[in-house]
């Protein structure tokens, strides 16, 4: 949080400040395969969901899904192909490269913040992909499977929001990287699984604050990803944040419900509690401020 509010004149487009290949075998690429849609279930019975930044259906309704196949098509080889080729600087222009050094910078931070700390997976995938968690398609949006502990991203997505009037800013897209990697965290924590023990709708329900909390993780990423001289992002600045809470606020439940929105119906937050759980982290920079469990208080 070096640099944040102090770099007006730089290009808000450019976030990574590091030169040369990405070095990181945990990020490949997938996809082309079956469609379907994802399935609950998890070794020795079970049952675990996903945790999506958008669920197209109840997550209750999801059990017994159909399961695709891997997709080992051209789409997948084009995206590896992308991925080993990419650079620093490509990051500042390319979405495949963006999402790639992103997991780096994300990785870095948690392993300097969190004891034991293990990196997840990622795969970027196009159209559908068979996970641990079951088959997923692109409508799933960026997702996490604990089950096999990768993050899983189409990059259509970023298209998708923008649309939904998320920002396309490359800040905003990294939160949604960081947001699916709090969620590797929360894995790691117990965190998910005492969530998913609370229910999967309404407006103080495990689904709810597992993902408030996601948020807030992504905050104390970003506060953490531009220090020292040594850090893969140029410092953030206040214009880039803005791009964030943008995005926060466009995938909150009552924004893509509509008025009069059901609370009941809740699954991630409100606009206004995304943003707010984001700024907690961002502005603390303590994970141990994103306890949305030890209150009502949402």
């Amino acid at each position: 949080m070096s640099g944040a509010g102090t770099t007006a004149c730089q290009n808000d487009r450019v976030t990574f400040q590091g030169s040369g290949s990405i070095d990181t075998g945990n990020v490949s690429g997938g996809g082309g395969g079956g469609g379907g849609r994802i399935a609950l279930g998890g070794g020795a019975g079970l049952l675990i969901t996903i945790v999506a930044l958008l669920f197209g259906v109840n997550p209750g309704e999801l059990l017994g899904g159909e399961t695709g196949q891997q997709g080992t098509t051209s789409a997948a080889a084009e995206i590896q192909q992308q991925l080993d080729a990419c650079t620093y600087e490509m990051a500042n222009e390319n979405t495949i490269c963006r999402i790639k050094a992103t997991t780096v910078s994300v990785d870095d931070v948690w392993s300097d913040l969190m004891a034991g700390y293990q990196p997840p997976k990622t795969v970027i995938f196009a159209d559908s992909v068979n996970t641990g968690c079951g088959a997923a398609s692109a409508a799933t949006g960026p997702f996490y499977c604990p089950a096999d502990r990768t993050a899983y991203f189409d990059p259509s997505f970023f298209t998708q929001l923008r649309r939904m009037g998320g920002s396309d800013g490359p800040l905003a897209q990294e939160y949604v990287v960081a947001h699916e990697y709090g969620h590797h965290v929360q894995n790691l924590t117990g965190a998910l699984a005492k969530g998913q023990r609370m229910g999967s709708q309404g407006p103080r329900s495990g689904s709810v604050r597992v993902e408030l909390q996601a948020d807030c993780l992504a905050g104390v990423w970003a506060n953490h990803a531009d220090d020292g001289p040594d850090a893969l992002l140029a410092p953030i600045s206040e214009q880039q944040i803005t791009t964030v809470i943008q995005t926060a606020k466009t995938i909150g439940d009552d924004t893509i419900q509509g008025p009069g929105s059901n609370p009941e119906g809740w699954t991630h937050g409100s606009a206004t509690q995304r943003a707010r759980w984001f700024g907690i982290g961002y502005q603390s920079g303590d994970p141990n401020r994103c306890d949305t469990f030890a209150t009502n208080d949402l």
